[in-house]
């Protein structure tokens, strides 16, 4: 199953990077605010990144700021389109069917829809 990583990151601004497995690299996004449910969340479509970012925590390459991670787990596809993503994300703080549209070039919104408790 594939993984994913939200990562706190202080350069050039605080914000969060949202990267999902994709075969040996993670697709990215910056999001404005951490994953947050039924909110929706400005995202800039980043360089795709290299794998070792899932496990990795401390100062990025040439002084970049430090990343932190603020959530991890495992994620399936459900749709994976030009200007749709959809996963089901697996992790302690980020649970449910993650949705990225994307507006215009590399802008895109982000929405974590609710998980009903089990039997609801």
């Amino acid at each position: 199953m594939p993984r994913f990583v939200v990562l706190e990151h202080d350069h050039p601004y605080l914000h969060w990077d949202l990267m999902l497995e994709a075969g040996e690299t993670l697709l990215t996004w910056r999001l404005a605010s951490p994953p947050q449910p039924e909110k929706t969340i400005a995202a800039i479509f980043l360089a795709e990144h290299r794998r070792m970012y899932l496990d990795y925590q401390g100062p990025v390459s040439r002084g970049r700021g430090m990343v932190t991670r603020w959530d991890s787990g495992t994620f399936d596809w459900v749709e994976r389109k030009d200007d749709l993503i959809s996963v089901s994300l697996t992790g302690v703080r980020a649970r449910g069917q993650a949705t990225l549209r994307r507006f215009h070039g590399e802008e895109w919104a982000f929405i974590l829809s609710k998980v009903s408790p089990p039997g609801q």
